[in-house]
């Protein structure tokens, strides 16, 4: 029976290697988008009285903008409009949702896969099995990584609109004649951006990675073991 012993020599090696940058890689993606938080204001002017206050709605992760009320401060009554019976539009928890708790996984699964490769590298390369768990999670590591992040581009991209200027004309007091509404600001969104590019960085280096983790495998044993013996076969007989 195989017993723990720390071994650090495959995280020089390319498999050990790039899984460690898989490990980081997936802390950065989950952490640049779980704590987001971020407001968009609204400049309001009333014909009578003639004044201009502003309105503000908080929102973050899971950016379910239908639940984000419209705030007034000091007084929720702006222009005789109560503004928290208004909320922003859309609801973006399903895509931000998914990329957050795969991203979560992948951690779990890298860490892992370490104490694996660094606690018993035996076990691993001398098992059948244990390899080609990890080519096959690798390979659909690599697409869901794709899918979740380019769900993820889509709802950022939406969002940034559902709170950008476009929001004066989706709230109705906004469009009474004695209520001019003008877009005030919306909390950068740097980050998120991050969060797509990490997304997109993960599916390189999963899809990367998927080779050297097809080499340990008893296909590639396989496949080399074909090509040496079609390169030193028996040679056909001779003609008579």
């Amino acid at each position: 029976m195989s017993s723990f012993q720390l071994n650090i020599s495959p995280l020089k090696e390319p498999l050990g290697f790039i899984k460690v940058l898989e490990w980081v890689s997936s802390i950065f993606a989950f952490a640049t988008c779980g704590g987001f938080k971020g407001k968009t204001e609204i400049q309001v002017t009333c014909s009578k009285p003639n004044e201009t206050k502003t309105i503000t709605a908080a929102f973050g992760y899971p950016f379910r903008l239908n639940e984000a009320l419209i705030q007034a401060f000091p007084d929720a009554n702006v222009c005789d409009v109560n503004w928290k019976n208004y909320v922003l539009i859309g609801d973006y928890s399903s895509s931000a949702q998914f990329y957050v708790t795969f991203a979560v996984f992948v951690f779990l699964y890298c860490l892992a896969a370490l104490l694996l490769y660094v606690g018993d590298t035996n076990l691993y390369r001398d098992s059948r099995k244990l390899p080609m768990i990890d080519f096959v999670v690798t390979l659909v590591a690599t697409f869901l990584w794709l899918v979740s992040t380019s769900a993820w581009a889509k709802a950022l991209t939406d969002i940034k609109i559902a709170t950008g200027h476009s929001i004066v004309k989706e709230l109705p007091p906004c469009n009474q004649q004695e209520v001019t509404c003008s877009f005030g600001s919306v909390t950068s969104m740097g980050s998120l951006n991050v969060f797509v590019i990490f997304g997109f960085l993960n599916m390189i280096l999963w899809g990367g990675n998927a080779w050297f983790v097809y080499k340990e495998t008893s296909l590639h044993s396989l496949s080399n073991t074909s090509a040496s013996h079609s390169q030193g076969g028996i040679p056909p007989p001779s003609g008579i």
